[in-house]
């Protein structure tokens, strides 16, 4: 990289812009906003259609009344007909319902790729994987305290991509108040987890009120404490969850100033390397979000890194 020039390395890193939530734009790796919709939602295929979510999740579990289960699981093979390839999330793998979704799931082209409810194990993950003949990706939705305390062995079983924080239930199952402060120690686990197993940052959980304050806010926290997606239960959070999450204009500019003194200069000594890596990550995101690198902002020491 060092041998290129910095505007090469610029335009090689940001690539054409690409609209937010255009499905082949964003990887699910760095997919900021994961909305969920109700499998049994009247009006399904055009919210999938219209969403600009980095991935939408048509939901068959908790969002499903029982008797609505049946006519939900139609609708997905419907949007599958009409070309829509969404995300989906299926029932724990202790449940009967697991065992419909999955077989509905097993060699059909239907979806983008899973989300597991209620993940208490590693053995979760790894009978999901094996009854879907390994081809689907998995983000494994952790939602109690097991899941909690087996958070790395889940991010190392194979077949996860990242990691999910049901911070509903959780708080149900452990008591725990609906404050940032009770809820980091399970959040800052998935977190460490996710980076130990090389996975990226975690999906964080919703925020049920409609207030926008609150939603910016804990959209915040959780970017702060490193989760870098979080799940939305109305189309009208996403913006907030994408511009949230998404690298700052003096971020861009740190990183395009880190990687334009590396063609000067080359590496002069060791703590160049992780800026190096956090500047590159910072502009493979914005490429990915179609977002711009503007090389003139603030100089490297502005942002930290």
């Amino acid at each position: 990289m060092a041998a290129e020039s910095a505007a090469t390395s610029i335009a090689s890193s940001i690539g054409p812009s690409i609209p937010v939530g255009a499905a082949a734009a964003v990887p699910a790796g760095l997919a900021r906003s994961w909305l969920l919709v109700p499998g049994s939602a009247g009006d399904l295929a055009a919210r999938v259609a219209a969403s600009v979510a980095d991935a939408v999740i048509v939901d068959l579990e908790d969002g499903v009344a029982p008797e609505h289960k049946g006519a939900a699981r139609r609708a997905l093979v419907a949007l599958a007909g009409a070309g829509e390839r969404p995300w989906v999330r299926i029932g724990d793998a202790a449940s009967d319902e697991w065992r419909t979704d999955v077989a509905l799931l097993r060699g059909a082209d239907l979806v983008a790729g899973v989300v597991l409810a209620k993940v208490e194990s590693p053995e979760h993950v790894r009978r999901t994987a094996d009854a879907l003949d390994g081809s689907l990706p998995i983000v494994a939705l952790v939602e109690s305290a097991r899941g909690v305390e087996a958070a790395l062995g889940l991010a190392e079983t194979p077949g996860v991509v990242r990691l999910a924080f049901g911070s509903g239930d959780f708080r149900r199952d452990t008591g725990a108040a609906d404050d940032p402060l009770a809820l980091l120690f399970a959040r800052s686990r998935l977190v460490t987890a996710s980076r130990a197993a090389g996975l990226p940052g975690p999906i964080d959980g919703p925020t049920v009120s409609r207030d926008a304050v609150v939603l910016a806010e804990g959209t915040r926290h959780a970017a702060s404490v490193g989760m870098t997606g979080r799940l939305c239960l109305r189309e009208e959070q996403v913006a907030e969850v994408n511009d949230a999450l998404s690298p700052s204009a003096s971020e861009l500019a740190w990183a395009v100033e880190v990687l334009d003194t590396l063609d000067r200069c080359g590496i002069r000594d060791g703590s160049d390397l992780p800026r190096i890596a956090r500047a590159q990550a910072l502009l493979d995101a914005a490429a990915a979000f179609g977002l711009e690198a503007d090389a003139a902002g603030a100089p490297v020491s502005d942002y930290a890194g």
